[in-house]
């Protein structure tokens, strides 16, 4: 293969994996959507959280390395914070679109970008990603009514989580490296599954959902991150950060295509403007990945 090739080959490989992650996590979340009816959002969150901690535990054995007690207040920080934000997360889904509730979640990642940088000129995209959530609450289809106000606090709440999943997740990450991906996994199944238990119960060992619960937390958890491991020292902070920013509209994309949940043009220029601001506090901000909107949920 020509030197030249090899190059093209090496820049593009990690961007199309990326891709593939986004995609899989929001198809992950648009089929645990149909699981509600029978377990609830705490249930398919549980289900989720539960198989990819399993799964990252398995294959990353963090019990290798040493853990002191000065580690476990950031470790358990981490995991509840990911385990919150993915229930609220789901929570959020049961009532409003899930391409507005990812696009309101980013407010999160968003935050902490903005609160690391030191430009007045970033002032603009909060502008930019604030009307963008405005548009997203009052410009919905006439026939539809406002948007439930219950799935946006969930929404804004899993943002908020977010923040704290990435601000923790930066110190475990330069303690543990990867390793700490597995802990918070398992500790984010600890915190949810009491929730989960009390909701759905026993139905939660229903044989007619495992099979769907399973390929929900393959596609929307042990997929993702592993391919976002795999991608993170691949591509740089700008270009990881230029892709995640595209979630909100591969929601929308996932949300119509499996779920029928359209939007209007209106709704889809405010996820338009969130994603803009995200893009640009990422190609302006610092170079370093834990201060980009850079984190899976």
């Amino acid at each position: 293969m020509p030197p030249f090739v090899q190059d093209i080959v090496h820049r593009i490989w990690p961007v199309m994996i990326l891709i593939v992650a986004i995609a899989s996590f929001q198809v992950g979340a648009s089929l645990g959507k149909s699981l509600f009816p029978s377990i609830g959002p705490s249930g398919v969150t549980t289900l989720r959280l539960l198989v990819a901690a399993i799964l990252l535990l398995a294959v990353l054995r963090p019990w290798r390395k040493p853990i002191t007690i000065a580690d476990w207040p950031i470790i358990l920080g981490y995991g509840a914070a990911l385990g919150m934000m993915n229930l609220l997360y789901y929570t959020s889904l049961q009532t409003i679109p899930q391409g507005i509730a990812v696009a309101l979640e980013f407010t999160g990642p968003l935050s902490v970008a903005l609160l690391c940088s030191r430009r007045r000129g970033d002032l603009a995209w909060v502008c930019l990603a604030i009307l963008g959530i405005v548009m997203l609450l009052t410009l919905g289809p006439q026939d539809s009514g406002p948007i439930d106000p219950w799935g946006v606090v969930c929404a804004l709440g899993a943002g908020a989580c977010w923040a704290g999943y990435i601000l923790f997740g930066q110190r475990a990450g330069n303690r543990h490296g990867t390793s700490a991906v597995a802990l918070g996994m398992a500790v984010a199944a600890l915190v949810v599954t009491p929730i989960g238990i009390w909701e759905a119960g026993s139905a939660l060992l229903s044989w007619d959902i495992l099979p769907l619960a399973l390929g929900v937390a393959v596609l929307s958890a042990a997929i993702p991150y592993a391919l976002e491991m795999y991608t993170l020292p691949r591509l740089s902070a700008p270009a990881f950060g230029t892709l995640m920013s595209l979630e909100p509209a591969a929601a929308a994309l996932s949300a119509l295509l499996l779920l029928g949940q359209e939007l209007v043009l209106l709704q889809w220029m405010a996820i338009g403007l969130v994603v803009l601001a995200s893009l640009g506090v990422t190609l302006s901000g610092p170079a370093t990945s834990h201060q980009l909107s850079t984190e899976l949920h």
